[in-house]
């Protein structure tokens, strides 16, 4: 396991990377031991959860 300490999504480049992709199940396992998930919800290493952060349609932009 890394050193990284949170599974933050950034555009900084010491940001935790996949190790195990599973799409067919939709959860995919990063260096730090965190799973994250197709819906964006998380499980950390400690057991923690962190909550799916949806956007809604109607906030999605559209190419026109």
């Amino acid at each position: 396991m890394c050193s990284h300490q949170s599974s933050n999504p950034s555009a900084d480049t010491a940001a935790p990377h996949i190790v195990s992709a599973h799409p067919e199940q939709g959860w995919n396992l990063l260096c730090n031991g965190a799973i994250v998930f197709d819906d964006s919800g998380e499980l950390l290493p400690d057991g923690s959860v962190i909550a799916p952060h949806r956007v809604f349609a109607e906030q999605l932009a559209v190419a026109a």
